[in-house]
């Protein structure tokens, strides 16, 4: 294998500062091919494109995706010449090209027809469900002997969903070809269930078939899985699933309410399931990812024949007021606000404070829900996007957490690898009720998976989306952290007005828990002083499996990463102060701003029974711009502060400097 990268920083840390080559150039002697031969590579860790050329003329490009994987490109007959042959591989050239870091090596040249290479042998396969004994939809993974993605000799087609190294199959059964060989096959189907695995030695012309069974194993009764996030190559224009494949995969991944997002269109899944012959595993919904110059967001469900919103608008104001006059519409997600499109970095630090959850231009934040998971297009930091929106619930804002997977392609990003899960009657996926399920992601009800999901239980009778009552002197907190039995667990946290109050290492020595069950505890809080919202969030690694490998940050902030899993509930408010309504800490900070009429030393100390998130609310309200903060009479008066009113101002003062250094600098 052979490292290449044009001149530029290496892209991961685990590869070395300098590349091997720009360019793999290899010279070699053939005889001229009359008819097609094939041309057999490994690459690995490809972002970008990269062009296969012999002789000077195009054969085709390394496959865009990240995974290890072998692929395989047809000769054309006459390509080669007798003698002398040269063999390119490439970046494709670009006005400002990113480098990236690929391996590519171990080339064959076959002198056979590609499909020939591919079709040698033969196997087949069928995937039940382990309980019902009937043949289910899923995703089967062929890896090679060194565990790499194995092209096979099949194609997509009414039934299947095809790619390097995976095939999606409608009804639990595919027939390929493969090379002969040692390989492992994987069957899945996303999140809430088990994996099988079967080891075979192929010799040619060989035909074996394999039966694989799987069986749930995630309890998520009560809630539907969700994926707000879903494109096809066929209606946005990029990536690589035809609209006909994305039906395959949304029914191989378990996803029961997939939300059609393609760019500034409205597409109606229904006859594309009802042809593929998926519609009864789920129920689709009309939606447009409405994607502007200034943030694209998520709208949802869309009455038929409605007009596409004007993505064409230059303010926030006039978007929403745009996308709330879209018939039928009463979502609206802010998607991937940490990246930046069109030059625009919604949540970057010119636009954003995290630590008040306020947009420094003014910009309405009239948004019902927010991507706290984005597995197509992942963050460096797996808890700066959960931060970010537990600031906008201090704020005020009633916003829901979101996972979802920004899937464009059958198999590179996975569909429903991020999710949200809504507490709506699951017990047909086929007829979900929509509006019921509109209902309850509007009031919160929801938890988040990326690989685990977290179910909190304050009190044993209140959930994500609900005000919990908080009498007597203490709250009991339930969690439990739950993943298949290929997920791993390590970290749970809690978080009181985002600030971590609880945490558990997760050792896997606990007693005897149920199926899909990783942790389960219960922590005793005092009763807080004023309103809160509590929220779990579990963590542990990433999954390197090629069965459902997580994908690496889409816009990196450092060249380390650690591969991650992640889980989420939504947020559990508790009313502490028994007005029957939840009250955000920049409610309590506007009052005693107000109270204190511009007298530091007085809203200091009335700060003393809050919060740090609340202390850091009344710092901004008392100096927007922070410079009042940071006179010598103002330092002396918070040195004799509690601790955690010192804390949130410190904050506060911290994310106002970072925004004023960002701001300055874009001006320039």
């Amino acid at each position: 294998m052979r490292h290449l990268r044009i001149s530029g920083p290496r892209e991961w840390a685990d590869f070395p500062e300098s590349a091997e080559a720009a360019e793999l150039k290899v010279n070699f002697s053939a005889n001229k091919n009359d008819g097609e031969w094939t041309l057999r590579m490994r690459q690995q860790d490809v972002k970008q494109a990269w062009h296969v050329s012999l002789n000077g003329k195009r054969l085709g490009l390394l496959v865009r995706d990240e995974n290890d994987m072998v692929v395989y490109l047809a000769v054309p007959a006459g390509r080669l010449v007798s003698g002398e042959n040269v063999l390119r591989i490439e970046q494709e050239r670009t006005a400002r090209p990113q480098p990236d870091d690929v391996r590519v090596g171990e080339i064959v040249l076959d002198e056979r027809p590609l499909k020939d290479v591919l079709n040698e042998c033969t196997v087949a396969v069928e995937v039940r469900d382990a309980d019902s004994k009937q043949p289910l939809p899923c995703r089967i993974t062929i890896a090679s002997a060194s565990s790499a993605l194995q092209t096979v000799g099949a194609a997509s087609d009414d039934r299947l969903a095809v790619r390097p190294g995976v095939v999606y199959t409608a009804d639990g059964r595919a027939r390929f070809g493969l090379p002969p060989g040692r390989y492992t096959i994987y069957a899945g189907r996303g999140f809430e269930y088990s994996l099988d695995r079967t080891e075979i030695t192929l010799k040619a012309g060989q035909t074996l078939e394999r039966r694989l069974s799987i069986r749930r194993e995630v309890p998520t009764q009560g809630y539907v899985a969700c994926d707000t996030h879903v494109h096809s190559l066929t209606h946005s224009g990029h990536g690589d699933a035809t609209v006909e494949e994305r039906m395959i995969t949304l029914a191989g991944e378990g996803i029961e309410l997939p939300i059609a997002t393609d760019h500034n269109v409205q597409i109606d899944h229904e006859p594309y399931a009802r042809r593929m012959k998926v519609r009864q595993h789920f129920t689709p919904v009309v939606g447009n990812e409405v994607t502007t110059s200034l943030g694209h967001f998520n709208i949802f469900p869309v009455a038929s024949g409605a007009r596409p919103p004007n993505h064409k608008l230059e303010s926030w104001k006039a978007i929403f007021d745009e996308i709330e006059r879209t018939p039928g519409v009463k979502v609206a997600i802010l998607n991937h606000p940490r990246d930046v499109h069109a030059g625009t970095r919604p949540f970057g630090p010119a636009l954003f404070n995290p630590v008040v959850g306020e947009n420094l231009e003014g910009w309405p934040m009239r948004f019902g829900g927010m991507e706290v998971v984005n597995s197509g297009a992942t963050q460096t930091d797996a808890m700066r996007l959960f931060h970010d929106w537990m600031a906008l619930l201090n704020r005020g804002y009633n916003v829901t957490p979101v996972g979802s997977s920004d899937s464009h392609d059958v198999s590179r990003y996975i569909v429903g690898q991020g999710r949200t899960y809504i507490r709506a009657n699951d017990a047909d996926p086929g007829r979900i009720d929509v509006g019921e399920a509109v209902e309850s992601f509007l009031a919160g009800r929801v938890m988040v998976s990326y690989g685990l999901l977290v179910e909190l239980k304050i009190n044993g009778e209140f959930g994500p989306g609900e005000l919990a009552t908080a009498s007597g002197d203490h709250l009991r907190v339930a969690a439990r952290v739950l993943g298949p039995h290929w997920v791993k667990a390590s970290h749970v946290q809690l978080f009181a007005n985002g600030k971590l109050v609880r945490e558990a290492a997760i050792d896997g020595s606990s007693p005897a828990l149920p199926s899909g069950v990783k942790w389960a505890g219960t922590w005793t809080l005092p009763k807080p002083k004023h309103d809160i919202h509590l929220v779990a969030i579990a963590t542990g690694p990433g999954i390197d499996g090629p069965y459902w490998k997580t994908a690496k940050p889409y816009q990196p902030t450092s060249p380390e990463w650690t591969p991650y899993v992640v889980g989420a509930s939504g947020a559990v408010w508790i009313d502490a102060d028994g007005d029957k309504r939840k009250t955000a800490a920049h409610g309590y900070a506007q009052r005693l701003v107000a109270e204190a009429k511009g007298d530091l030393a007085k809203l200091v100390a009335e700060l003393a029974d809050f919060d740090q998130a609340v202390a850091a609310q009344a710092a901004h309200l008392f100096a927007p711009t922070g410079e009042a903060l940071r006179t010598p009479a103002a330092r002396a008066i918070l040195e004799s502060a509690s601790p955690q009113t010192r804390a949130g101002f410190r904050a506060y003062l911290d994310a106002w400097r970072q925004s004023a250094a960002a701001r300055a600098g874009a001006s320039k």
